[in-house]
Protein backbone atom coordinates (compact mmCIF):
# COMPACT_ATOMS: atom_id res chain seq x y z
CA UNK A 1 0.00 0.00 0.00
CA UNK A 2 1.34 3.50 -1.21
CA UNK A 3 2.49 6.31 1.05
CA UNK A 4 0.73 9.58 0.67
CA UNK A 5 1.68 12.46 -0.03
CA UNK A 6 3.92 14.30 2.55
CA UNK A 7 2.75 16.87 4.88
CA UNK A 8 5.96 18.19 5.70
CA UNK A 9 6.88 22.03 5.73
CA UNK A 10 9.62 20.97 3.49
CA UNK A 11 7.71 19.37 0.63
CA UNK A 12 7.36 21.28 -2.49
CA UNK A 13 5.23 24.88 -1.93
CA UNK A 14 3.86 24.38 -5.85
CA UNK A 15 3.45 20.66 -6.53
CA UNK A 16 3.22 21.16 -9.77
CA UNK A 17 6.75 22.50 -10.35
CA UNK A 18 8.24 19.16 -9.14
CA UNK A 19 9.05 17.05 -11.94
CA UNK A 20 7.75 13.99 -10.92
CA UNK A 21 3.80 13.81 -10.83
CA UNK A 22 3.12 14.16 -6.64
CA UNK A 23 0.88 11.37 -5.65
CA UNK A 24 -2.74 11.04 -5.94
CA UNK A 25 -4.03 11.71 -2.75
CA UNK A 26 -2.98 13.62 0.56
CA UNK A 27 -4.20 12.61 4.03
CA UNK A 28 -4.11 16.00 6.28
CA UNK A 29 -4.38 15.71 10.03
CA UNK A 30 -6.84 17.82 11.56
CA UNK A 31 -4.47 20.59 12.85
CA UNK A 32 -4.01 22.15 9.66
CA UNK A 33 -7.36 23.14 9.34
CA UNK A 34 -7.84 24.04 13.00
CA UNK A 35 -5.09 26.28 13.11
CA UNK A 36 -6.60 27.91 9.71
CA UNK A 37 -9.75 28.47 11.58
CA UNK A 38 -8.20 29.68 14.72
CA UNK A 39 -7.28 33.16 12.85
CA UNK A 40 -11.02 33.78 12.71
CA UNK A 41 -13.06 35.70 15.11
CA UNK A 42 -14.40 33.69 18.10
CA UNK A 43 -17.54 31.80 17.68
CA UNK A 44 -16.93 31.40 13.53
CA UNK A 45 -15.84 27.88 13.24
CA UNK A 46 -18.67 26.62 15.79
CA UNK A 47 -21.00 28.23 14.33
CA UNK A 48 -20.05 26.82 10.84
CA UNK A 49 -19.99 23.25 12.10
CA UNK A 50 -23.72 23.88 14.11
CA UNK A 51 -24.94 24.79 10.34
CA UNK A 52 -25.14 20.84 9.68
CA UNK A 53 -27.85 20.57 12.14
CA UNK A 54 -29.35 22.57 9.90
CA UNK A 55 -29.54 20.43 6.24
CA UNK A 56 -32.78 19.25 5.43
CA UNK A 57 -33.56 15.26 3.91
CA UNK A 58 -31.85 14.23 0.60
CA UNK A 59 -34.85 14.57 -1.47
CA UNK A 60 -32.86 11.62 -3.62
CA UNK A 61 -31.72 9.43 -1.15
CA UNK A 62 -34.74 6.72 -2.56
CA UNK A 63 -35.27 5.22 1.30
CA UNK A 64 -38.50 6.18 3.24
CA UNK A 65 -37.08 7.19 6.45
CA UNK A 66 -34.17 9.66 5.42
CA UNK A 67 -30.80 8.85 6.66
CA UNK A 68 -28.95 11.60 4.81
CA UNK A 69 -29.02 15.34 4.60
CA UNK A 70 -27.52 17.49 2.09
CA UNK A 71 -27.05 21.30 0.90
CA UNK A 72 -24.85 22.08 -2.16
CA UNK A 73 -23.71 25.35 -4.02
CA UNK A 74 -21.20 26.18 -6.62
CA UNK A 75 -18.84 29.30 -6.26
CA UNK A 76 -16.04 30.58 -8.24
CA UNK A 77 -12.67 31.11 -6.08
CA UNK A 78 -11.62 34.96 -6.63
CA UNK A 79 -8.69 36.34 -5.23
CA UNK A 80 -10.50 37.90 -2.41
CA UNK A 81 -13.53 35.88 -1.69
CA UNK A 82 -15.70 33.05 -2.73
CA UNK A 83 -18.26 34.35 -5.32
CA UNK A 84 -21.77 32.30 -4.81
CA UNK A 85 -23.04 30.88 -8.28
CA UNK A 86 -26.26 30.53 -9.84
CA UNK A 87 -28.05 27.39 -7.82
CA UNK A 88 -28.06 24.68 -10.00
CA UNK A 89 -29.30 20.91 -10.21
CA UNK A 90 -25.62 18.88 -9.22
CA UNK A 91 -25.35 16.19 -11.87
CA UNK A 92 -22.82 13.34 -12.23
CA UNK A 93 -22.81 10.97 -15.78
CA UNK A 94 -24.00 7.46 -14.82
CA UNK A 95 -20.59 6.31 -15.89
CA UNK A 96 -19.26 7.34 -12.53
CA UNK A 97 -22.25 7.07 -10.33
CA UNK A 98 -24.19 4.21 -10.98
CA UNK A 99 -27.18 5.11 -8.79
CA UNK A 100 -27.73 8.36 -9.12
CA UNK A 101 -25.99 9.37 -12.14
CA UNK A 102 -27.68 10.42 -15.10
CA UNK A 103 -30.49 12.67 -13.69
CA UNK A 104 -30.27 16.23 -12.26
CA UNK A 105 -30.29 16.19 -8.44
CA UNK A 106 -31.82 19.17 -7.30
CA UNK A 107 -30.42 20.38 -3.41
CA UNK A 108 -31.22 23.01 -1.27
CA UNK A 109 -28.44 25.16 -1.33
CA UNK A 110 -25.94 26.39 1.35
CA UNK A 111 -27.38 28.68 3.90
CA UNK A 112 -26.32 32.61 3.71
CA UNK A 113 -24.46 32.78 6.87
CA UNK A 114 -22.45 29.56 5.57
CA UNK A 115 -21.63 30.46 1.51
CA UNK A 116 -20.84 34.24 2.56
CA UNK A 117 -19.17 33.09 5.82
CA UNK A 118 -15.60 33.16 6.57
CA UNK A 119 -15.26 30.14 7.69
CA UNK A 120 -15.81 28.15 4.59
CA UNK A 121 -13.69 30.44 2.68
CA UNK A 122 -10.67 29.93 5.10
CA UNK A 123 -11.45 26.38 4.39
CA UNK A 124 -11.46 25.85 0.57
CA UNK A 125 -8.78 28.37 0.26
CA UNK A 126 -6.64 26.38 2.70
CA UNK A 127 -7.61 23.07 0.53
CA UNK A 128 -6.89 24.89 -2.87
CA UNK A 129 -3.17 25.35 -2.25
CA UNK A 130 -2.90 21.76 -1.37
CA UNK A 131 -3.98 19.90 -3.80
CA UNK A 132 -2.45 16.97 -5.14
CA UNK A 133 -1.50 17.77 -8.53
CA UNK A 134 -1.93 21.03 -10.64
CA UNK A 135 -3.71 23.81 -9.27
CA UNK A 136 -4.09 26.16 -12.46
CA UNK A 137 -7.44 26.53 -13.47
CA UNK A 138 -8.92 25.13 -10.23
CA UNK A 139 -10.83 28.23 -10.02
CA UNK A 140 -14.40 26.98 -8.78
CA UNK A 141 -16.13 24.66 -6.50
CA UNK A 142 -19.02 22.53 -5.43
CA UNK A 143 -19.40 22.46 -1.75
CA UNK A 144 -21.68 19.39 -0.13
CA UNK A 145 -22.69 19.66 3.50
CA UNK A 146 -23.63 16.16 4.30
CA UNK A 147 -25.15 14.45 7.42
CA UNK A 148 -25.61 10.35 7.27
CA UNK A 149 -27.04 9.00 10.44
CA UNK A 150 -28.03 5.45 11.36
CA UNK A 151 -29.92 3.53 14.28
CA UNK A 152 -30.20 0.17 15.28
CA UNK A 153 -33.06 -0.91 12.52
CA UNK A 154 -30.97 1.08 9.87
CA UNK A 155 -27.36 1.56 8.32
CA UNK A 156 -26.10 4.73 6.93
CA UNK A 157 -24.76 4.62 3.58
CA UNK A 158 -21.69 7.39 2.75
CA UNK A 159 -21.19 6.24 -0.46
CA UNK A 160 -24.36 4.31 -1.76
CA UNK A 161 -22.78 4.19 -5.33
CA UNK A 162 -19.65 1.98 -3.95
CA UNK A 163 -16.41 2.07 -5.13
CA UNK A 164 -16.10 5.21 -7.66
CA UNK A 165 -15.12 8.33 -9.20
CA UNK A 166 -17.41 11.51 -8.58
CA UNK A 167 -16.27 12.93 -12.17
CA UNK A 168 -14.57 15.95 -10.35
CA UNK A 169 -10.66 17.15 -11.00
CA UNK A 170 -10.26 17.67 -7.11
CA UNK A 171 -12.23 15.84 -4.35
CA UNK A 172 -11.50 17.38 -0.78
CA UNK A 173 -13.39 14.70 2.19
CA UNK A 174 -13.33 17.08 5.28
CA UNK A 175 -14.68 15.45 8.72
CA UNK A 176 -17.02 17.75 10.60
CA UNK A 177 -18.52 15.63 12.92
CA UNK A 178 -18.75 11.71 14.59
CA UNK A 179 -20.30 10.89 16.66
CA UNK A 180 -21.60 7.74 18.31
CA UNK A 181 -20.87 5.63 14.82
CA UNK A 182 -18.96 2.54 13.79
CA UNK A 183 -17.99 2.02 10.34
CA UNK A 184 -17.39 4.48 8.13
CA UNK A 185 -13.62 3.60 6.82
CA UNK A 186 -11.98 5.52 3.74
CA UNK A 187 -10.63 3.64 1.28
CA UNK A 188 -8.88 4.83 -2.21
CA UNK A 189 -8.39 2.53 -5.04
CA UNK A 190 -5.90 2.85 -8.41
CA UNK A 191 -7.46 2.43 -11.11
CA UNK A 192 -7.28 -1.55 -11.06
CA UNK A 193 -9.17 -0.80 -7.95
CA UNK A 194 -6.47 -1.69 -5.95
CA UNK A 195 -6.93 -0.49 -2.37
CA UNK A 196 -4.14 2.09 -1.91
CA UNK A 197 -4.97 3.91 1.32
CA UNK A 198 -7.06 3.17 4.10
CA UNK A 199 -8.38 5.83 6.89
CA UNK A 200 -10.83 6.39 9.73
CA UNK A 201 -11.86 9.79 10.16
CA UNK A 202 -11.97 10.41 13.46
CA UNK A 203 -11.00 14.32 14.55
CA UNK A 204 -13.54 16.91 13.38
CA UNK A 205 -11.05 18.71 10.40
CA UNK A 206 -9.24 15.64 9.02
CA UNK A 207 -8.85 16.11 5.14
CA UNK A 208 -8.23 13.58 2.45
CA UNK A 209 -7.86 15.68 -0.82
CA UNK A 210 -7.49 13.69 -3.68
CA UNK A 211 -6.94 13.52 -7.28
CA UNK A 212 -10.49 12.14 -8.71
CA UNK A 213 -9.05 11.67 -12.21
CA UNK A 214 -6.41 9.24 -10.46
CA UNK A 215 -8.06 7.64 -7.85
CA UNK A 216 -11.71 5.72 -6.90
CA UNK A 217 -13.13 6.08 -3.65
CA UNK A 218 -15.26 4.46 -1.02
CA UNK A 219 -16.81 4.41 2.54
CA UNK A 220 -18.40 1.52 4.26
CA UNK A 221 -22.03 2.33 5.55
CA UNK A 222 -22.23 3.62 9.17
CA UNK A 223 -23.85 1.96 12.71
CA UNK A 224 -24.23 3.49 15.89
CA UNK A 225 -21.83 2.56 18.44
CA UNK A 226 -22.94 -0.09 21.22
CA UNK A 227 -25.50 1.38 23.38
CA UNK A 228 -25.99 4.57 21.16
CA UNK A 229 -29.65 4.84 19.94
CA UNK A 230 -28.51 7.12 17.20
CA UNK A 231 -24.79 7.33 15.16
CA UNK A 232 -24.25 10.78 13.25
CA UNK A 233 -21.76 11.30 10.89
CA UNK A 234 -21.05 14.85 9.12
CA UNK A 235 -18.62 15.71 6.31
CA UNK A 236 -17.97 18.67 3.91
CA UNK A 237 -17.02 18.25 0.59
CA UNK A 238 -15.46 20.22 -1.99
CA UNK A 239 -15.19 19.36 -5.73
CA UNK A 240 -12.84 21.70 -7.13
CA UNK A 241 -13.03 22.16 -11.12
CA UNK A 242 -12.22 24.78 -13.63
CA UNK A 243 -14.91 27.33 -14.25
CA UNK A 244 -17.61 26.10 -16.84
CA UNK A 245 -17.06 22.56 -16.58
Amino acid sequence: MTTPASTSPHAPEHPEASAAPPPPFVHFPADLLTAALAALPAGEAAAFTASWDDLPADPHAGTGTPYRFRRYSRFRIRPDRLELLPHVPFFQDRAVNAVNGGVDRLFAPLADAVAGGPALATVVRTLRERLPGPRDGMDACGVHQIRVVATPDTEGHPAPEGIHQDGHCYVAQVLIRRENVEGADSCLYDPDRTPVHEALLTTPFETIVLDDRRVFHGVTPIRPAAGAGRGVRDMLLVDFFPPGD
